[in-house]
């Protein structure tokens, strides 16, 4: 039949973590987190469970504060916003999420998933929250770490309930290492479900739970319901929403740590058996999953673009690039421009940074699982005295290649911060130092540089290069990249540019070239 689709997991092959999934008719829309990255909320639509492209962001910027800003050596890097709940009801689309930085929730509403988005506070601050819009017209907000709880919603959102439920639902006692979270509530067939994740007490191993009850007074009970690697680095699949199609059949979406490329989406086939769900098939979840498309032959946009940075100003006065693009923290609009030089993404300095991940306007987007690369011409006619501009693989443990000048003199430098081990949790101190590896004299101040990085099933790296002659000729080291929870994304193409001594300068970004390989599909 045309309209069935065979789904490869993992089906995005980029970061897009903590899904929640919806339907609205034959169309299905998935949020993920975004920490940092600006704008924020990523919404992503699909008719098919295989396919997604980005549909919206819910917001541009969130609170605008020094540390959202990168002001001095402020920063949001893994705070920012975690987990958001998507629902819809009665028309309205709801998203609800905290930030980790301002320690809030937050609240945005629409009529239209593509915005504009209203935005509201909801008192109190609800770790890993979802929301429950209940029969009776009763909302709730379901939430925590470990101990997991239940609180009634005024009519408004805006607050718990005065008199309203609350209660401990589910308690992950004793758990050493990750306890119960990331949950997701559900009303089906008139009983509710909580889905959480955790890791096995005797292991780092991510599983996801289900619990359920009759009544949201009642006693809650269940126990794990997948916990599966699919063979892939000891790395278990959990946390995501589930939906059901149009022909009721019913699916989850769940993420699977992959080292540096961050955390993938997996597409799991569940069933229901005496009111409980039943994920993957005899215990694991299939590579390979089958899907009916509600839009046969639609054609989507990919989730990453080459760009040659010719933009329209729209009628609301601005450019919007394309949805691919994030900044790194909230942009500096006023250094940064497609119109002042036609073909070319301008960056103008506005800081002085001893680090690239502490510079303004550094613009991103994901890479792409098993490898990808990406190449750009960099013109550094205007820069000042110890500049650096070239393109990075932005995590904790980044590496980069840049144009710099010194002295009079253009030079190309690979350089970076070494991973010091591959523990999640640790971190790099703001005072330490970008490490160089090489450094060459470039033949000007134009050059095309070039990132390529590869997910292996062992080791995660990152090579750079630069063109002379129509070759590319390799410089530095292979670096290694190790997901960590200082960023807690995956790794990142970026575009930078940054001034260790003096601010003033600009320069231009040209020709940027996005390419996989080998081409990923779905099909």
């Amino acid at each position: 039949m045309k309209n069935i689709v065979v789904a490869e997991n993992p089906i995005l092959k980029q970061d897009y973590p903590d899904a929640d999934v919806i339907r609205v008719g034959g169309t299905y829309y998935m949020i993920s987190t975004t920490v940092h990255f600006m704008p924020g909320g990523v919404i992503l639509r699909s008719y098919n469970l295989a396919d997604w492209e980005i549909v919206s962001y819910v917001f541009e910027t969130l609170d605008n504060t020094p540390e959202q800003l990168l002001a001095g050596s402020s920063n949001i890097y893994g705070k920012g916003m975690w987990a958001a709940s998507l629902r819809y009801y009665k028309g309205i689309f709801y998203v609800a999420f905290v930030a980790n930085d301002t320690h809030k929730t937050y609240l945005y509403q629409s009529d239209n998933i593509e915005g504009p988005w209203k935005k509201q506070e909801i008192k109190g601050f609800y770790h890993d929250c979802s929301l429950l819009f209940d029969d009776d017209g009763r909302i709730y907000i379901i939430y925590g770490n470990k101990n997991i709880y239940l609180t009634e919603l005024a009519p408004d959102l805006k607050e718990p309930k005065k008199g309203g439920l609350h209660r401990l639902v589910i308690e992950d006692k004793d758990n050493p290492r990750l306890g119960y979270e990331g949950a997701h509530c559900y009303k089906i067939n008139g009983r509710y479900y909580i889905f959480l994740i955790h890791s096995l007490k005797n292991e780092w191993f991510r599983t996801e739970a289900c619990f359920s009850s009759d009544s949201l007074e009642g006693e809650f009970t269940g126990s794990d319901v997948i916990c599966d690697d699919m063979g892939y680095r000891h790395s278990g699949v959990a946390q995501g929403g589930i939906v059901n199609t149009p022909d009721g059949k019913w699916y989850g979406i769940m993420f699977q740590d992959r080292g540096a490329s961050g955390r993938i989406p997996v597409l799991v086939p569940m069933h229901w058996h005496n009111k409980q769900p039943v994920f993957g098939i005899n215990g694991k979840i299939p590579k390979l999953v089958q899907t009916i498309d509600t839009r046969p032959g639609y054609i989507y946009e990919p989730l990453y673009a080459s760009d040659d940075f010719n933009y329209p100003i729209e009628e609301d006065g601005k450019v919007h690039l394309k949805k691919v693009w994030q900044w790194n923290h909230n942009p500096h609009n006023e250094l940064w421009s497609t119109s002042e030089r036609k073909g070319a993404l301008r960056l103008h300095s506005g800081k002085i940074c001893e680090t690239l991940d502490k510079a303004y306007n550094t613009l991103t987007q994901r890479t792409t699982e098993p490898e990808s690369f990406v190449t750009v011409i960099v013109d550094g006619s205007h820069m000042k005295e110890g500049d650096y501009a070239g393109i990075t693989a932005l995590l904790g443990c980044y590496g980069a290649i840049a144009l710099t000048y010194r002295n009079g003199i253009y030079e190309i430098v690979m350089l970076g911060k070494e991973p010091e081990n591959n523990n999640l949790n640790s971190t790099y101190g703001e005072l330490q130092k970008e490490k160089e590896y090489a450094r060459v004299v470039a033949g000007g101040p134009v050059i095309r540089l070039k990132c390529k990085v590869q997910y292996k099933h062992s080791t995660d790296i990152a090579e750079f290069f630069y063109e002379q002659d129509g070759k590319w000729i390799p410089t530095g080291i292979q670096h290694k990249l190790v997901f960590k929870l200082d960023h807690f994304t995956g790794c990142r193409f970026g575009l930078f540019y940054y001034s260790v001594k003096e601010t003033g300068g600009y320069v231009d970004f040209i020709d940027f070239n996005y390419g996989v390989l080998p081409k990923t599909t779905t099909r």
